[in-house]
């Protein structure tokens, strides 16, 4: 089933259920996928790497503003951030643990030749196009860091 389908099966099943936060969620991304799909006056449909690039960043956005609303304390503003993360990622890939991200990341840094902080563009480069959707970018950093510093 693709994203699409899927994503209105989940809408209807909001709908039923009244449930606002996960409503508000859905569209957000039936929104971000016709926008890509209309982007440069074509229709086209996305690629799988494309609609988990795209889960990735919405993903990210709402993380972005619930850090930015519990900095000044607005914790009412913050949940509702945090509770369409957790809607949004049922969408995504599962995400890769610690302990498996460190043994992908070890591979690469043999690969690569890797040995001191200097390479870390190198690996960064290369774990980010491999772990693709199953690691944030965030997480992919610093485990290289740890394991190059």
């Amino acid at each position: 089933m693709s994203l699409q389908q899927e994503l209105m099966v989940k809408l209807k099943e909001a709908m039923k259920a009244k449930d606002s936060v996960a409503l508000q969620s859905l569209r957000a991304i039936k929104a971000e996928i016709l926008l890509a799909q209309t982007k440069g006056g074509t229709s086209t449909e996305l690629t799988k790497e494309e609609e988990i690039k795209l889960l990735q960043k919405l993903v990210k956005q709402r993380k972005d503003s619930a850090s930015i609303y519990k900095e000044q304390g607005r914790e009412d503003l913050a949940a509702p951030e945090l509770a369409q993360v957790a809607i949004i990622a049922q969408f995504l890939p599962e995400q890769l643990g610690e302990k498996e991200l460190k043994e992908i990341i070890s591979k690469i840094m043999k690969t690569v030749g890797a040995t001191s902080i200097k390479d870390m563009g190198k690996v960064m480069g290369m774990a980010s196009k491999q772990l693709a959707g199953k690691a944030d970018g965030k997480a992919i950093s610093t485990v290289v860091k740890q394991l190059l510093g």
